[in-house]
């Protein structure tokens, strides 16, 4: 059975991801066989793996730096928030139901031989096992039946690391009020502490390291800098949300929903040299953008009520009426349609009207699609006519099951002049089946594919279609594909993380004396 370490923080955002994400990478260059694992992430970022089964994005990430496929064993348990107080609760990839916090808090015991069988079914396969813990082990209200944390560590008998966060301030008292909280067997267990996304002299860091050693009696195994690399955040965390700083001369607005998911679709539009890439949350920073994008959601009527009460739907009207184009991926896709209805109360129930820009309708199912495709885009008209041909590579996944309105085909749309179009014609991998996807008139567009930009040339595609749209003229740039990207980025991390942290002790913890 292979070899463990755990990541546990003092808190949700201080680094945990990265850390475990690092660590597969040193691992890997090694010459180990390495992977990640977390027993419950809850998060809106999810993936579909070549099986058609759920997992959560950030396990993924940390598979690709491992350089291995991802694989739903990694991320057992996955939960996505519906709302303040529930989640749809996914196991092994497949949904298991709608459960609020209580119940699902009294059901999750119940899942410890999901955990260890995945657990074990990946040990088999590896030499290390990095285990990422949730939010904080020192969640007193929370410790009773722990699967993710202390808990997850005394299941595989894994020693920890524990992260705290000193860009947020208190780094001392995070680490130290963490280690008190604990019972002394869960101390135990603790054999390194990590200060995360230090800026600065660390000299002047040092008298507080040996406070911090006395306080606690466990090393400091490293300081690890505040990174300026490019890899997949988790959720509301990231940054991304609220970066603006890039100023290329197309601009494309992204809707920011309330329940927001899968916003790693944008990852290459950020990288495009010619795209300002923003995220929108008040009308009145909406104006006028070449491109407006409403992404996907995991609550599509309750985002549709907010667009209309925040009244951002006014505003994305006024921007249509003047020249944007809309963009619609997955719940933003199904908002663009006539109509949306939730018979079975997947959602909230009832019915509600829709954007109306695509003559289309939507009806949520408790089946789940779930699904990898590939294929490339129609042959469209209208502003994005560019694109048409080229490849896409993605998946889908989502609770809808979206048709077009009775009284309409595609090719026409009555009482209106408009043509409508399918928007891309795809090959699903999971059922061995062809299909066409989505909807496509002159200046709107919807698919149910996330990943859409990923696939290399699209973005600048995208780029030139908008460019002519403006009648400019851009500079010739060579695009990088995300995988090389992202190998990149993880070899950076890497190299940072092998000069602040002691690999030496590092894998002294595991048990090995390289």
């Amino acid at each position: 059975m292979a070899k463990n370490i755990m990541i546990q923080g003092t808190m949700s955002g201080a680094g945990k991801s990265l850390l475990v994400a690092g660590l597969c990478r040193i691992f890997k260059q090694d010459g180990y066989r390495v992977a990640p694992f977390k027993s419950q992430n809850m998060a809106l970022n999810s993936f579909i793996t070549k099986e058609g089964l759920e997992m959560g994005r950030a396990q993924v990430v940390q598979a690709q730096a491992a350089g291995i496929e991802p694989s739903v064993r990694m991320n057992p348990i996955l939960l996505k928030p519906m709302s303040d107080v529930g989640s749809q609760v996914i196991v092994n990839g497949e949904v298991r139901g709608n459960m609020s916090a209580r119940d699902y808090f009294d059901f999750k015991k119940s899942l410890l031989p999901d955990i260890q069988k995945a657990y074990d079914s990946l040990a088999a396969e590896n030499d290390i096992i990095v285990i990422e813990g949730a939010g904080s082990p020192a969640e007193i209200n929370l410790k009773e039946n722990d699967i993710v944390n202390m808990g997850m560590a005394n299941l595989v008998d894994a020693p920890v690391l524990l992260v705290g966060d000193i860009d947020r301030g208190g780094v001392f008292a995070q680490l130290v009020g963490t280690v008190t909280l604990l019972e002394p067997e869960e101390r135990g267990r603790i054999k390194g502490l990590v200060i995360n996304k230090f800026r600065g002299d660390k000299s002047i860091l040092d008298p507080g390291i040996e406070q911090l050693k006395k306080f606690c009696e466990i090393p400091v195994v490293g300081v690890t800098p505040y990174l300026n690399i490019d890899i997949e955040d988790e959720d509301s965390l990231s940054e991304r949300l609220t970066n603006h700083d890039k100023k290329g001369v197309l601009d494309v607005a992204v809707i920011r929903l309330p329940h927001i998911s899968n916003f790693t679709d944008f990852l290459m539009l950020e990288h495009e040299a010619h795209i300002s890439l923003r995220y929108v949350e008040r009308p009145l920073q909406l104006g006028t953008p070449d491109l407006i994008i409403l992404p996907g959601t995991k609550n599509t009527m309750d985002d549709l009520r907010w667009l209309r009460t925040s009244g951002m739907e006014a505003v994305m009207k006024k921007a249509h009426e003047r020249g944007s184009i809309l963009f619609g991926i997955c719940g933003g896709f199904q908002m663009l349609g006539r109509r949306l209805t939730d018979p079975e109360y997947v959602e909230a129930g009832g019915e509600m009207t829709g954007l109306g820009y695509l003559p289309i309708q939507t009806v949520f199912t408790k089946e789940k699609t779930r699904t990898c495709v590939q294929g490339n885009i129609a042959s469209i008209r209208g502003a994005l006519a560019g694109l048409s041909g080229c490849a896409i590579e993605g998946y889908e996944i989502h609770m809808g099951e979206t048709t077009l309105c009775v009284e309409t085909e595609y090719g026409k749309w009555p009482n209106t002049g408009v043509q409508i179009h399918p928007f891309t014609e795809l090959m699903d991998e999971i059922h061995a089946t062809k299909k066409v996807d989505g909807a496509a008139s002159e200046t709107v567009y919807g698919t149910y594919v996330h990943g859409f930009f990923d696939a290399e040339g699209m973005v600048q595609a995208l780029a030139s279609a908008l460019a002519k749209r403006r009648g400019i003229t851009l500079d010739e740039t060579v695009g990088q594909s995300l995988a090389t990207y992202r190998e990149e980025q993880f070899e950076l991390l890497a190299a940072s993380f092998r000069e602040h942290l002691d690999m030496k002790y590092i894998y002294q913890m595991i048990g090995d004396n390289k």
